[in-house]
């Protein structure tokens, strides 16, 4: 099971962080990533990272503003987000891959419910 939590409003140029916490399941083996959908479009990855934290991957559109982290001594995943924008607006979700590259949408598994980040300008 995966919870993710932590999203919200904020004004642009704003910071939130996402959490989700993942039980059920050998957390520090998996492969985590964040992903999100804006109305109208498809759900894309934001940012994954590997099991051991060693190796991270991140969207060209977020790449020096979002850190994906993790601790899988409190089985969690983050995703600190800072100097939103309006386009970052989306349902954010948090997903598990029990193998394969943890840059690739079709690796992930597991899905966490979905979290509401809303920018505004």
């Amino acid at each position: 099971q995966l919870q993710a939590s932590g999203g919200g409003l904020v004004q642009a140029g704003g910071s939130l962080r996402l959490s989700c916490e993942v039980s059920g399941g050998p957390f520090s083996t998996y492969q985590m990533g964040w992903f999100r959908q804006a109305p109208g479009k498809e759900r894309n990855i934001v940012a994954g990272i590997e099991w051991s934290g060693d190796s991270t991957y991140y969207a060209e559109s977020v790449r020096g503003r979002f850190t994906i982290s993790r601790d899988n001594a409190k089985n969690t995943v983050y995703l600190q987000m800072n100097s939103l924008k309006p386009e970052d607006t989306a349902v954010y979700s948090c997903a598990a891959a029990a193998r394969g590259p943890y840059y690739t949408t079709s690796s992930y598994d597991y899905w966490g419910q979905e979290t509401q980040v809303t920018v505004s300008s």
